[in-house]
């Protein structure tokens, strides 16, 4: 089994930081692309940034020059540093992570459970 948790989120002022974690552990070989997506009440859910496993990264327009996301491949974490937080960024930030596992069936979508984010005003 394969297992992501997120943890870093909370309440913070607006212009304030965050950094979130998401920590992989179970049945794990390999991790291909990570990715943090967002989700606000009463909006879909979505895609905030990725990184390979070679750490390229991309984000959306939204948090460009913002949030800077990264990972340890040793030790199948990723990260995402929030700065300059606005109210807008208020939601529950997701774990996505592309996973093969020691079963060599190829890789799966795993998700995390989130964790809130609020900013406020």
């Amino acid at each position: 089994q394969v297992q992501l948790v997120e943890s870093g989120g909370g309440l913070v002022q607006a212009g304030g930081s965050l950094r979130l974690s998401c920590a992989g552990s179970g049945n794990i070989f390999a991790i291909n692309v990570m990715a943090w997506y967002r989700q606000a009440p009463g909006k879909q859910r979505e895609l905030v940034a990725t990184i390979t496993s070679g750490s390229s990264t991309s984000y959306a327009d939204s948090v460009k020059g913002r949030f800077t996301i990264s990972r340890d491949n040793a030790k199948n974490t990723m990260y995402l540093q929030m700065n300059s937080l606005k109210p807008e960024d208020t939601g529950v930030y997701y774990c996505n992570a592309d996973v093969l596992t020691y079963s060599f069936r190829g890789y799966v979508e795993y998700w995390g459970q989130g964790t809130q984010v609020t900013v406020s005003s």
